[in-house]
């Protein structure tokens, strides 16, 4: 209990200065819900709207339905903590520890997760859609969107992190096996690792899809990228060679730039 008062009372003088002036700058049921909640490790429903909680020691609080839109919790130590229901919409959890931490119900609406670790943390079908959560740990392919799961590997592609930009196209592909695009993505990244089989494979299997959905021309195209990524010599890694294979399928490479949702028509992919 001593622990977490002095760290509200360094919150409180970090903020304006002096205790007396935070105080009033806060208005009193707020200001009564955190003291609750730093001597009690406790405040359901609470009303923490804008609060200052940046460093904050929360592990295993119980902060169920509590009202926490725009606070500040960056770097806050929320391991275990129970926010099922908690309305964090645009609130800041940039590189806060959120490890089993259960946000089920939780709005995520514009809440900065970047950095965060959510290993083990509990959330909702697409719980994290609407949130930003890059270089979070811990992301489950069942938190977030089919869309944000692939233009997250498109970044990492981009940036020449084949392994990580990979996980991600595994993961967008479990919400839908059917995206061409992702499978041509997914053999571009195992290419540039140098795992030509697999590679082979996906663009195979992307040649199979794209022939159902009435593209004959990009059909042909990936098997014929499957056959020469099984046959393309390379001395160093990949070596540019999931590019190069591609290089001559008018208008696919530039799909797997950052891809819009509004992009996302049954027919484009």
């Amino acid at each position: 209990m001593r622990r977490r008062l002095t760290a509200l009372m360094v919150i409180l003088v970090n903020s304006t200065g002096a205790l007396g002036l935070a105080q009033s700058s806060v208005a009193g049921s707020k200001f009564e819900d955190l003291v609750q909640l730093l001597e009690k490790n406790s405040c359901i429903s609470c009303k923490l709207q804008d609060a200052d909680l940046m460093h904050a020691d929360l592990r295993d609080a119980n902060l169920e339905n509590a009202k926490l839109q725009r606070a500040d919790l960056g770097r806050a130590q929320l391991d275990g903590a129970n926010l099922s229901g908690a309305d964090l919409s645009f609130a800041t959890l940039r590189h806060a520890s959120l490890r089993g931490a259960d946000l089920r119900g939780a709005t995520l609406t514009g809440t900065d997760l970047i950095g965060a670790d959510l290993n083990g943390a509990k959330l909702d079908e697409n719980g994290l859609a609407r949130s930003h959560w890059k270089d979070a740990k811990g992301v489950q392919a069942i938190a977030s969107d089919y869309a944000s799961l692939h233009n997250a590997g498109v970044e990492e592609a981009l940036k020449g992190r084949y392994p990580e930009a990979e996980d991600y196209f595994n993961k967008a592909l479990t919400h839908r096996p059917d995206a061409a695009i992702t499978w041509v993505a997914r053999g571009i990244c195992r290419a540039e690792q140098a795992n030509r089989e697999m590679a082979s494979r996906d663009f195979a299997y992307a040649a199979e899809l794209f022939e159902q959905q009435e593209q004959p021309e990009l059909a042909q195209q990936m098997r014929e990228g499957a056959e020469r990524v099984k046959k393309v010599q390379t001395n160093s890694g990949g070596n540019g060679l999931g590019g190069a294979i591609l290089s001559s399928a008018t208008g696919l490479f530039q799909k797997l730039l950052p891809l819009a949702v509004k992009y996302f028509a049954p027919a484009a992919f």
